[in-house]
């Protein structure tokens, strides 16, 4: 066998496996994390979720505002992404804690989300300014400025025991 076939079947298996390999990770919705994220030792950040805008982001749409793409895509975790991702999550459920935090099904074990290097690689997103920005922008229109520090302040749901 020459160099030439050599590179080609090892081209060839480097991208079978990683294709293999490849995961698409699927959104399953509120509910889940729920079952981790509303101890009260933990914070309870899924009560402070439900409470807040972002859990009634759909109520605030009026009319076909509840069906326009464009407004989904912001009020709506399960209406912005690809329907194959969708493993539990509802559109009625507005933005949902994976809207922030990437899609969970990889990461929603406790075992997993002890270790935040490996919960990153299955799809955990630790947001900042730029994943709010990704709605809270000009394109809004009832976009009134977005001030980060003030806002993120105004939906703080942190886990104390990782202070």
């Amino acid at each position: 066998m020459n160099y030439k076939n050599l590179f080609l079947v090892f081209g060839l298996v480097i991208l079978f496996s990683t294709g293999i390999s490849a995961q698409d990770f699927k959104y399953i919705g509120a509910v889940k994390c729920k079952m981790c994220h509303n101890k009260a030792d933990k914070g309870e950040q899924f009560n402070k979720w439900q409470a807040g805008p972002h859990a009634k982001a759909m109520e605030s749409l009026k009319g076909d505002e509840a069906k326009d793409p464009k407004c989904l895509k912001c009020h709506s975790t399960a209406a912005s992404v690809d329907s194959k991702l969708l493993a539990g999550i509802k559109v009625e459920e507005g933005v949902s804690c994976e809207s922030c935090h990437g899609p969970g099904s990889m990461y929603k074990t406790a075992a997993i989300m002890k270790n935040q290097k490996l919960s990153l690689a299955k799809g955990l997103i630790l947001p900042d300014e730029a994943v709010c920005k990704t709605c809270h922008n000009e394109e809004s229109p009832n976009y009134k400025g977005f001030n980060y520090d003030e806002y993120v302040a105004k939906i703080a749901h942190d886990d104390p025991t990782t202070n």
